[in-house]
């Protein structure tokens, strides 16, 4: 086992969004993972959707939600969720990826009403997939 390596859930939930920010292409650190309460990450997408070019696009990510895009005109306003992807609180980065790919696209996957996944503070397996979270 590498001595190195954080085997804590806040130290998987780090090597989780870097693993999506990886696949997105995303040079350098536009991530950022907060262990909470609740955890929750943050990701800045290169690029626009064809209905908002003057919107960045945002990837936000808790534990109780999974994945959401979200716009936002300056970095002065809170983002603006337009879409829950749904299914899996901590998809594979690449099923992340393939979600973005559809917004870039033009199509509206997820739903644009919150689902919510799992409770915050209910006992399951999270804590113990983000701690073995290899990428």
């Amino acid at each position: 086992m590498d001595g190195g390596l954080d085997d804590t859930p806040t130290g998987g939930l780090r090597r989780y969004v870097r693993a999506v920010a990886a696949e997105l292409g995303l040079a350098g650190r536009r991530w950022r993972a907060d262990p909470g309460p609740p955890a929750s990450a943050y990701l800045k997408v290169d690029g626009t959707l064809p209905t908002f070019p003057d919107r960045d696009l945002l990837l936000l990510w808790d534990e109780e939600f999974g994945w959401a895009a979200a716009l936002r005109a300056t970095t002065a306003e809170p983002p603006v969720v337009i879409s829950y992807r749904g299914g899996d609180v901590l998809p594979p980065a690449p099923e992340v990826a393939a979600y973005v790919a559809a917004l870039r696209r033009g199509d509206h996957p997820g739903d644009p009403r919150p689902i919510r996944l799992r409770a915050y503070g209910t006992p399951d397996d999270l804590t113990d997939r983000l701690r073995a979270y290899r990428g």
